[in-house]
C-alpha cells in the first residue's frame, strides 16, 4: 500500500505518514511482531482491531490525564485516508520520550524470569514465594529502553528514567502510567479479564505538556486474561499475541535466524483472540 503522503518511520507494525500542519498519519498494519522479530504472515483484520480499540480506550482514559493535566494524541480516527479507513488514525505530532512505561498488576513474561532470578524486576524489589501468573501486592512500575526494530527492549532502574527525562517528569511518568494501567485494570475486570501488565508511551508537546502516544491497551502491548480461569503457577490463558510467541518456542525457532511462518490455524486463534479481546472490553461486536 503507497498513499499519497510522505512517510516518516516504518516500526515493526505501523507505518507513519506526514499529514502536514503538525499532525502525523499512524497506520496500522496486520504485521505481528514476537521476540523482536516481524513475522512473515499476517494476522487478517489485526491492525484494524489495533485501531479501534486504542480510539475507544484514549476515550476511557481521558478523565485520568486530565486529572493529571495530560492528554492524549488522538485527533480524528474518520478524517483519515479512504484506503486506511479503520485502521488509521490522525494524531499529534510529538517530542516522544525515550522511556517504555511499564506497568504490571501480575508476575508474567520477563518479569517472572528476572524475578525468579534476583527476587526484583530491576529495582522494584518484591515478596518471595510468587510464581507466574500471581498478582502483585500493588502494581509496579518497571520502565524499559525503547528500541529499534530488531533490538531488545532493556528493563531499567528507575534512577535511569531520571537521568533520561529529569526527575520531575520521571515522577509524573511513573505515577500517571500506574493511575491509567488502575483504571484499565478495572475496566478490563468489569469485562470479566484479568490486565496483567501493558506499556505505555508518552511524548511532549509543544507547551511542554504530557501527551499519551502511540497505541494503548491492545492485545500488542498487553496482557489479558480471562478472569474466570485465573489460577497462578503456570502461564495463563490469553488474548493476545503470548499464543504466537508459544507457538514460535515450541516449534524450535532459535529467535536468531528469519522467523517461519505461522500455520493457518495459528493465524486463525490468534485472530480470534484479538477480536475478543475487542468484543469483550468494549461490549460491541467488531465488524
Amino acid at each position: 500500500m503507497s498513499l499519497d503522503l510522505p512517510l516518516v518511520a516504518r516500526g515493526k507494525v505501523r507505518e507513519i505518514y506526514d499529514a502536514g500542519s503538525d499532525r502525523l498519519l499512524l497506520v496500522a498494519s496486520d504485521r505481528i511482531s514476537a521476540y523482536d522479530h516481524v513475522l512473515p504472515t499476517p494476522i487478517p483484520d489485526k491492525g484494524r482491531v489495533l485501531t479501534q480499540l486504542s480510539v475507544w480506550w484514549f476515550e476511557q482514559l481521558t478523565p485520568v490525564l486530565s486529572s493529571f493535566g495530560a492528554t492524549h494524541h488522538l485527533v480524528s480516527a474518520s478524517d483519515v485516508p479512504a484506503e486506511v479507513a479503520g485502521r488509521a488514525m490522525l494524531v499529534r505530532r510529538l517530542e516522544m520520550l525515550p522511556v517504555e512505561c511499564v506497568a504490571r498488576g501480575y508476575l508474567s513474561g520477563s518479569g517472572t524470569v528476572e524475578y525468579t532470578r534476583t527476587g526484583s524486576i530491576r529495582d522494584v524489589v518484591l515478596p518471595a514465594g510468587l510464581v507466574e501468573g500471581s498478582k502483585l501486592p500493588a502494581p509496579v512500575f518497571t520502565p524499559s529502553t525503547k528500541a529499534e526494530i530488531g533490538e531488545h527492549d532493556e528493563a531499567i532502574d528507575f534512577s535511569a528514567v531520571v537521568a533520561a527525562v529529569g526527575a520531575p517528569r520521571a515522577d509524573e511518568l511513573r505515577d500517571l502510567t500506574l493511575a491509567l494501567y488502575a483504571r484499565a485494570a478495572e475496566i478490563a475486570a468489569g469485562a470479566g479479564l484479568v490486565l496483567a501488565d501493558t506499556k505505555f508511551e508518552f511524548g511532549v508537546s509543544p507547551d511542554g505538556g504530557l501527551v499519551l502516544g502511540d497505541e494503548v491497551l491492545t492485545p500488542d502491548s498487553s496482557r489479558f486474561w480471562p478472569a474466570a480461569t485465573w489460577s497462578p503457577g503456570s502461564v495463563q490463558p490469553s488474548y493476545d499475541k503470548q499464543y504466537v510467541r508459544d507457538w514460535l518456542t515450541s516449534s524450535g525457532w532459535d529467535r536468531v535466524s528469519p522467523p517461519p511462518e505461522l500455520p493457518s490455524d495459528v493465524v486463525e486463534a490468534t485472530r480470534e483472540r484479538y477480536v475478543t479481546a475487542y468484543e469483550r472490553l468494549t461490549g460491541e461486536r467488531f465488524v
